[in-house]
């Protein structure tokens, strides 16, 4: 009976290592930040009024928007480098004074009945959308727009003081960024974008400068949620519009996903 036992325990230990790794978080118990992703994206033309609109009535935690410079150095809402995929235009954003994007149709390459949508400026955006949402700014090709990280802190510091209740984030892909802006707004929320695989000792650098890493869906692991949670980083995944992948992370332990379509995330939590 005794040997029994231990070939019975010994099978249990040999399948308890191989089952992969979770935080084992309930999928229901713990709410997650839903983030429209450019807007509600899925349903309007991304980083437009009418995206950000339609997030609202979506009722999401956050909207993520992604910011770059003009040739006259305003900070502009528009995720690439040149207006050529969004606009009616051509040519690289930093190449147009803001009096000449706003000319520009940014609505109609998604469909026709958005033709009258422009290129938003950061502020109207923080103005328009800063009572109603949280708002995760990413800024964008930083090497392009020498002095945007001083720029964008000089745009913020009105809404940053204390008696001020918006809730903004700041996040990009260059470390180096974030540690600048860091440096000038030192209360503010801030966050790496991550498209890699990384270590522990990737975690520790960032947590240095940082509250957060957003990540790609793909690179997310049990290990490395729990690394960053015990490092004080909320995790955040991008971009997922399927309910497989979402509640795989969110058992991982995620903090907050990145949708076109916010519904999904409602989908999971029916009496909210």
């Amino acid at each position: 009976m005794r040997g029994y036992l231990l070939y019975f325990m010994l099978i249990i230990l040999v399948i308890g290592c191989t089952l992969p790794f979770t935080n084992n978080v309930p999928e229901l118990n713990r709410k997650i930040m839903n983030i429209a992703h450019r807007g509600a994206s899925g349903y309007a033309p991304e980083n437009t009024f009418a995206a950000f609109d339609k997030a609202i009535e979506m009722r999401v935690d956050y909207i993520e928007i992604d910011t770059q410079m003009t040739k006259d150095h305003q900070l502009v809402v528009i995720h690439d480098s040149k207006v050529d995929r969004t606009t009616n235009g051509t040519g690289y954003v930093k190449d147009f004074t803001l009096k000449e994007l706003k000319t520009l149709d940014a609505g109609s390459w998604y469909d026709i009945v958005f033709e009258h949508e422009r290129i938003p400026t950061l502020i109207e955006v923080i103005e328009s959308y800063g009572n109603k949402v949280g708002l995760l700014i990413e800024i964008k090709n930083p090497l392009l727009y020498p002095g945007i990280e001083k720029k964008f802190a000089d745009i913020m510091n009105p809404y940053l003081i204390p008696e001020n209740t918006l809730d903004i984030k700041v996040q990009s892909f260059n470390i180096k960024t974030i540690e600048n802006i860091k440096k000038f707004l030192p209360t503010i929320n801030a966050g790496i974008i991550i498209n890699r695989l990384i270590s522990y000792r990737d975690l520790l650098i960032i947590a240095k400068s940082s509250d957060f890493i957003n990540m790609y869906k793909y690179y997310i692991s049990g290990h490395i949620v729990l690394q960053a949670h015990q490092l004080g980083l909320k995790i955040y995944a991008w971009t997922i519009n399927d309910l497989k992948n979402l509640k795989y992370l969110l058992d991982l332990g995620i903090d907050g996903a990145i949708v076109d379509y916010p519904e999904i995330i409602h989908s999971l939590y029916p009496t909210t």
